[in-house]
């Protein structure tokens, strides 16, 4: 009896990078959907709460993190467009939208951790509410949720990070219906027989003269 020992097939060159290309990819698209929606959300929670002394009593103040700063919302905006084109781009063109998202996250990242112990949103609702210019805010707190801001921040800069250092193995938008100005070359007619009905009703279907007039 023989037995047949079976040979695994040889792996190809191109193997490795079309894997790590694969990979890269859906990490990034996941890392960058996931970061712009957690950035989006947490800008939308309450940041500070703290008080106001308004005619002898204590006023409580709230803040969202829209009021706090507006920039980790606009950077999560402009990261997941970048994320978007880095697909209808190539070469240097995608390695600068690439750049782009990286630092649409890393400064997300700086926005949501200095926006931790601002103030200033809480004191001006103290000014207005004490009807005092000078007054500030008192018994200041921030909750959790600027962090949450942050890590987002954190995941849209992976993903840039991603697009820098496997774009190039990544598919661009096909370009196959694309006119690119060149003259199309023209079918030539083909040969019509008269004495066949089912071939005039071709020709006249590709709106050629099945007499040849």
């Amino acid at each position: 009896m023989e037995y047949v020992t079976a040979v695994p097939h040889p792996r190809t060159p191109a193997a490795g990078p079309a894997r790590a290309g694969r990979r890269s990819l859906a990490a990034a698209l996941l890392c960058g959907a996931l970061g712009a929606a957690v950035v989006l959300l947490a800008t939308r929670q309450e940041w500070a709460e703290g008080t106001a002394t308004v005619a002898g009593g204590a006023f409580p103040l709230t803040a969202k993190g829209s009021d706090v700063t507006g920039v980790p919302a606009a950077l999560a905006i402009v990261g997941l467009a970048a994320l978007v084109a880095v697909f209808a781009v190539r070469r240097a063109g995608r390695f600068a939208v690439a750049a782009l998202l990286a630092l649409s996250g890393a400064g997300t990242v700086a926005a949501a951790l200095a926006g931790a112990s601002d103030s200033s949103a809480l004191d001006d609702q103290a000014a207005k509410a004490a009807g005092d210019t000078s007054a500030t805010v008192e018994a200041l707190s921030h909750t959790a949720w600027p962090y949450v801001a942050a890590v987002g921040g954190g995941l849209l800069l992976l993903a840039g990070l991603l697009a820098l250092r496997y774009g190039r193995l990544w598919p661009a938008m096909s370009g196959r219906y694309e006119r690119d100005g060149t003259p199309r070359p023209r079918r030539k007619p083909q040969t019509v027989d008269p004495d066949r009905p089912e071939d005039l009703w071709k020709a006249l279907d590709r709106g050629e003269d099945p007499t040849g007039a």
